[in-house]
């Protein structure tokens, strides 16, 4: 997900994917445990993409303190 399709999302929409992206990342994670991903990279690409909700989610609280 790029950085500007994230700002476009509303602050509670952003909250309740980053909550899905958390639980499908564990479950990928699970996953790759058990029987090796076909692309393993998708788990470090998401991993990052949750980094990215999270920080502008963080930019947002601050910004309204």
């Amino acid at each position: 997900m790029k950085i500007a399709e994230i700002k476009e999302m509303s602050t509670n929409d952003l909250v309740e994917r980053v909550e899905a992206e958390v639980v499908g990342y564990n479950q990928m994670v699970i996953n790759h445990a058990i029987s090796p991903l076909e692309n393993p990279a998708l788990i470090k690409q998401l991993r990052r993409t949750i980094a990215r909700m999270r920080t502008e989610l963080r930019q947002r609280e601050l910004n309204n303190k």
